[in-house]
């Protein structure tokens, strides 16, 4: 009985060690939102936060699940992404950085088009659409500010993905995630959604093309 004891006593204290690292970077995440000039810089510092973290996380812990994302693979680029406040802003500040006023003009008219086909679905999870920001290559266009959602994204099969995502017969319908790298974009999200409603600003999440509509200039 002494050395069950002493098991469930080493198991609890593991646990809580493992709930510590959230809890810590979460902390961190909301300090460094506090100093931020406003959301969008703050959902940058953010997500450098979380990326950092998670490949701590997927070099350190042991037994990490291989992963088969790979540059160009790009079936989970073909589902509803939802965003905390903050992301828009950053990924707006990027685009119009590098792009000029034809290329906006033509990204916005791709944006509305997903965002009127999750708008016409009375579940917009469900919407099976092309990222408008998906390169032709099938790369990633912003890939230094996507939003969390898509770096929380991992799969131990590519084949997987692409029949849950273009079969419609498949006995496919979610992806296994890898729960501790997971946790990271969850708890970056919820930061953010804090730093908005200590900014008295909406906490509430939207769809990411729709968000960016509400941002970038006609």
């Amino acid at each position: 009985m002494h050395d069950i004891a002493a098991v469930g006593e080493l198991t609890r204290l593991a646990a809580e060690r493992y709930d510590g690292v959230y809890v810590s970077l979460r902390a961190a995440m909301m300090e460094a939102l506090s100093r931020a000039a406003d959301l969008g810089d703050g959902a940058r510092a953010v997500m450098d936060m979380a990326d950092a973290a998670a490949g701590a996380i997927m070099e350190h812990y042991p037994n990490q699940p291989a992963r088969a994302c790979r540059a160009g693979c790009d079936a989970c680029c073909h589902l509803y992404v939802m965003i905390p406040p903050g992301i828009a802003e950053a990924i707006a500040a990027y685009l119009t950085e590098r792009l000029e006023p034809e290329a906006l003009l033509k990204l916005r008219g791709e944006l509305q088009k997903a965002a009127d086909a999750a708008a016409g679905l009375a579940d917009p999870s469900t919407l099976v659409h092309r990222c408008p920001l998906l390169g032709s290559d099938g790369l990633c266009t912003i890939y230094e500010v996507r939003p969390l959602t898509c770096r929380a994204f991992t799969s131990k099969s590519a084949a997987a993905c692409r029949s849950m995502v273009f079969d419609p017969e498949s006995a496919v319908t979610t992806i296994t995630q890898n729960p501790a790298q997971f946790r990271v974009y969850v708890e970056a999200t919820s930061a953010l959604q804090q730093a908005a409603r200590l900014r008295g600003l909406s906490a509430q999440q939207k769809g990411l093309s729709a968000a960016l509509l509400e941002i970038l200039p006609d």
